[in-house]
């Protein structure tokens, strides 16, 4: 673990509220050692007073006195941030990046010096710490920044790691996944008002039996078709609203969302 290092965060959004949440969670971590920059004088003295972490508004004292840097702001002005710190920035510093889009290499590029890289792509659940985090890496990276990375996001959920060519796609399924999720809450409660029930119940419901559902598939390990098998009993009602589903084609259209997403994050990417 890294109780001793000193952690900074470029960029005081929801992200970063939610790994310093993260963190701070059941006093595994000092808030002494967490610094945090954003040019939102707002946000930042809100983070700090919430939890009570060192804000300023200079990203070169963040980078200066961070042994793990992490890098947290919209990607269009990461070229302009990196341009600005780079002096900061040893070789000893481990990078983490969750800016959508924004390659290793050009990361490498633009701060001079820097060999420990991490790209990530958390998900908001994260802010609940119910997340789900994709880490990429190069084979350079030692075991022992691997395990920090991995610290660093475990917290807020699970981590798994993915070959970087491979983020886009997890950026559109995870990353975009929890939106395609509420939509699916909402249509089912709005299913459940249009039967006769009160809107708090329906909805109540709905949301419930999405998450039972997503933990029986996790701890089961089990194929999700299996499971829905044994839900649908034959001539059942199930079944029968199955039936409608694939009419609607639902599956096709989900797997479209996560293929239009995906090249979507490709074409921001390209257009940083």
């Amino acid at each position: 673990m890294f109780v001793h290092d000193m952690i900074g965060f470029i960029g005081a959004g929801n992200m970063t509220e939610a790994l310093v949440g993260g963190l701070l969670h059941g006093n595994r971590f000092s808030p002494s050692r967490l610094i945090a920059s954003d040019i939102d004088q707002s946000r930042l003295s809100w983070v700090q007073q919430t939890y009570h972490i060192e804000g300023v508004r200079d990203n070169c004292k963040v980078a200066e006195k961070a042994d793990i840097l992490i890098l947290a702001v919209e990607p269009q002005v990461l070229d302009e941030v990196l341009g600005r710190i780079t002096g900061q920035v040893s070789e000893k510093t481990l990078i983490i990046s969750v800016v959508a889009g924004y390659p290793i290499a050009r990361i490498a590029r633009r701060l001079t010096g820097a060999r420990r890289i991490v790209r990530s792509m958390p998900n908001t659940p994260s802010l609940i710490r119910e997340g789900v985090t994709a880490i990429a890496y190069d084979e350079t990276l030692s075991e022992k920044d691997v395990v920090a990375a991995k610290a660093l996001f475990e917290p807020i959920g699970k981590v798994v790691r993915v070959d970087e060519r491979l983020l886009d796609a997890v950026t559109g399924l995870s990353g975009s996944g929890p939106a395609y999720i509420f939509v699916l809450i909402e249509a089912l409660a709005d299913g459940g008002v249009k039967m006769g029930l009160p809107r708090a119940t329906a909805q109540l419901l709905a949301a419930q039996t999405v998450a039972g559902a997503a933990r029986m598939v996790l701890e089961s390990k089990e194929h999700p078709g299996k499971l829905k098998d044994r839900v649908a009993s034959p001539g059942g009602t199930t079944i029968a609203g199955l039936h409608e589903l694939e009419m609607g084609c639902l599956r096709a259209t989900l797997m479209s969302a996560v293929e239009a997403a995906t090249k979507r994050s490709i074409e921001l990417g390209t257009a940083i």
